[in-house]
């Protein structure tokens, strides 16, 4: 005979009521109506909870009933199928989007400088995150990726688009390696596929015709000196724009006029030593009196503890009437120019530029003769720009090796 709501609701005495095919509530001495299943798998009786009345009405529990015999008929076990699907829901609701990138970026982390850290983790935190980051990896489905990559490409940042796709990707990839997904569904995410294709246009470049106009304007630069100065450094060094701002005391030996940038805050993950010229060497001198007493050469003048940020160059050039015309990555194109112009070996300023090499022959012959020759190119480099401030040199040539 088949219970009734109002049976269920009238019962008084404790013990188990059957609805029929092992669906049964059992009223306890305290008063509580529990739904039970009683099955057989494998040549034992088992049991399998449904809930308790009336958050699981009579309705509710026969479907529930009608799901586990289905379970059943295909040679399942409904009690252990519910245990896994509570272990993987489980597994879910730590192994959001957000806490599996966390953990990717923590094993990544030594492959990055603080800067480069700092930026991936600030990019996945406003264009993802902020959207997807709670919701657990395997439920995010490809088209909602490529929403929130085709969003920051709306805004005009297509570099960030695909930077951000490509971090994503990278993030899966680790996933299923770690078993924290069982498949990767943004295999098929591909860049060219999503992204509007666009003009690759190399960064703007000061031309040497501007230097004598420039260079004054550098000297008189009313901003924050710790920008001007790292202008200068960066542009006498011919280093990339982050090497520079990123720059430590400890890196520096100004007696031996050499500068030594460790493998983790170079781009190519190679050590790369830097002859400093006279004016470089001064300018540090400068500096030591700015913020000798801290790790950094260039801190922040807001935070101590952080290096300048990555718009400080350009926002500066802005400043002094060259936004759109130049650019702090600028200035290793315009020395590339000038020294191969003036007859400097290539090879020489391609090493000086910390390009990488690829012929390892060669690039062990590049890292061990060199040294004395950009010696010789940078100290050139340093008072061809001395020259040039002065307006009065149009061409140097280039010193005897």
């Amino acid at each position: 005979m088949k219970l009734t709501d109002a049976q269920i609701r009238n019962l008084s005495t404790p013990g188990k009521y059957f609805d029929g095919g092992g669906l049964y509530i059992e009223l306890t001495k305290a008063g509580g109506r529990y739904w039970r299943l009683k099955y057989r798998h494998g040549g034992k009786e088992k049991r399998l909870s449904f809930g308790v009345y009336p958050g699981v009405g009579l309705k509710d529990a026969r479907d529930l009933a009608t799901g586990a015999r289905k379970v059943l008929k295909t040679g399942g076990d409904p009690g252990e199928l519910r245990k896994a699907e509570k272990a993987k829901a489980v597994h879910e609701a730590v192994n959001t989007l957000e806490a599996v990138a966390n953990d990717w970026m923590k094993h990544q982390a030594a492959r990055w400088d603080t800067a480069t850290a700092g930026r991936i983790r600030g990019t996945l935190q406003a264009d993802v995150f902020k959207t997807l980051g709670s919701r657990p990896l395997a439920s995010i489905k490809p088209g909602e990726i490529m929403d929130a990559v085709k969003k920051v490409e709306s805004r005009g940042a297509a570099d960030q688009a695909g930077r951000v796709l490509q971090r994503i990707k990278a993030v899966y990839r680790w996933a299923v390696i770690h078993e924290r997904i069982e498949t990767n569904p943004m295999l098929d995410l591909v860049p060219s596929e999503i992204l509007k294709p666009r003009e690759v246009r190399n960064r703007a470049a000061m031309t040497d015709k501007e230097l004598p106009v420039f260079l004054p304007k550098l000297e008189t630069y009313d901003g924050d000196p710790h920008t001007k100065h790292a202008l200068r450094l960066l542009i006498l060094t011919a280093t990339r724009p982050g090497e520079t701002r990123g720059a430590k005391w400890a890196e520096f030996d100004l007696d031996a006029a050499l500068w030594i940038i460790p493998p983790e805050r170079m781009k190519m993950r190679i050590e790369h030593r830097v002859p400093l010229s006279t004016q470089a060497v001064e300018v540090l001198r400068t500096m030591q009196t700015l913020s000798g007493g801290g790790a950094l050469v260039f801190p922040s003048p807001v935070y101590r503890s952080k290096s300048l940020s990555e718009n400080t160059f350009n926002s500066a050039l802005a400043r002094m009437g060259y936004k759109y015309t130049a650019t702090a990555h600028g200035f290793r194109a315009l020395f590339s120019t000038v020294a191969n112009e003036c007859g400097w070996n290539p090879d020489v300023i391609e090493r000086q530029l910390a390009h990488k090499e690829q012929n390892a022959i060669r690039a062990a012959y590049h890292r061990s003769t060199y040294l004395a020759d950009r010696e010789r190119l940078m100290q050139w480099w340093a008072d061809y720009l001395d020259g040039r401030k002065a307006g009065n040199v149009v061409k140097m040539p280039q010193r005897a090796a």
